[in-house]
């Protein structure tokens, strides 16, 4: 195990700026969010079933969290390839990055210790930040569940 404390980011603190590539190999940076609301969210792996559950849903309430004014961001340690299928087998509309070093998410308190099929290990912990139009964290939620979490989220947004 790692000797790093995953330190969580707290409401009201500048979100780590990022620029990382999409699933074309697009540079993708924070700063080209400014002046929107931006719910970035962390997720394991592509195509597996709660990281798939969790995308649709971002995807199928689109156009209502945007109409809101709320851009959303995937980001997971895939590489381009993968997010290409992903994005491409369950038509998402918008941007995945891919974080193949996980820096970004160790930035954002998303990497670290979690329970996997009973084991402790190291990994990308499921996590949401959403920022407001001035890049400062409106609210962080770690460990959360994919099934309903959007929904969830909507209503602690008011959406």
């Amino acid at each position: 195990m790692s000797a790093n404390v995953t330190v969580k980011l707290q409401p009201g603190t500048p979100a780590p700026d990022f620029t990382l590539p999409d699933a074309e190999g697009r540079p993708v940076s924070l700063a080209d969010y400014r002046g929107k609301n931006v719910i970035v969210y962390f997720y394991p792996k592509a195509a597996t079933p709660g990281c798939t559950t969790e995308a649709c849903d971002f995807r199928d309430n689109l156009a209502s969290l945007q109409g809101s004014g709320y851009e959303v961001l995937g980001i997971s340690p895939d590489g381009p390839d993968a997010l290409t299928h992903f994005t491409g087998d369950f038509a998402l509309t918008f941007p995945l990055l891919s974080d193949e070093d996980h820096g970004v998410a160790l930035a954002y308190g998303a990497w670290g210790e979690k329970l996997v099929n009973g084991e402790i290990t190291e990994g990308l912990v499921r996590s949401t930040v959403v920022l407001d139009t001035e890049g400062k964290v409106k609210t962080a939620q770690y460990q959360v569940k994919a099934q309903g979490h959007v929904a969830a989220l909507r209503q602690e947004l008011g959406i």
